[in-house]
């Protein structure tokens, strides 16, 4: 069951987010989610994962080797209403012992405002090809 912490801005969510995500902490991850099961989640390369208990089971084997990680996010840009926000940004993961930075993954994390305060309901992560950081993509869709 998740924890009934309360978020009281969309950024004090997203902060719990990447701090959960460094420290490899299911319950701390799961509190951050809304408890919903159209919440999506994709992980960099991954399928497209819908609903809580399926999101919780794919963090529980993205954590399950127990790797303390290092994540810092760089170019955020937000758009943001009274009951949503919406976040860009890129993501550079490290772990603890490693020195070197891993290529970095763009991410879409979305917030929504509701009775215990502010939750993800969407997290989409994709790697990036090398050397395209900050260039203009080549492909529109």
């Amino acid at each position: 069951m998740p924890s009934q912490k309360i978020f009281a801005t969309p950024q004090d969510a997203e902060a719990a987010f990447y701090e959960a995500l460094e420290r490899c902490d299911l319950d701390a991850m799961m509190a951050v989610w809304a408890e919903d099961e159209e919440v999506v989640c994709i992980h960099p390369g991954g399928p497209r994962l819908v609903g809580y208990s399926t999101i919780r089971d794919a963090w529980q084997r993205v954590f399950a080797n127990g790797a303390k990680l290092r994540v810092r996010v760089s170019q955020q840009s937000t758009v943001s209403t009274p009951f949503a926000m919406v976040s860009t940004l890129m993501e550079h993961f490290a772990t603890l012992d490693d020195k070197n930075v891993s290529a970095p993954v763009a991410a879409t994390n979305v917030y929504v405002r509701g009775a215990l305060g502010w939750r993800m309901v969407a997290h989409h992560a994709s790697p990036v090809p090398p050397n395209s950081v900050g260039e203009a993509p080549r492909i529109l869709h």
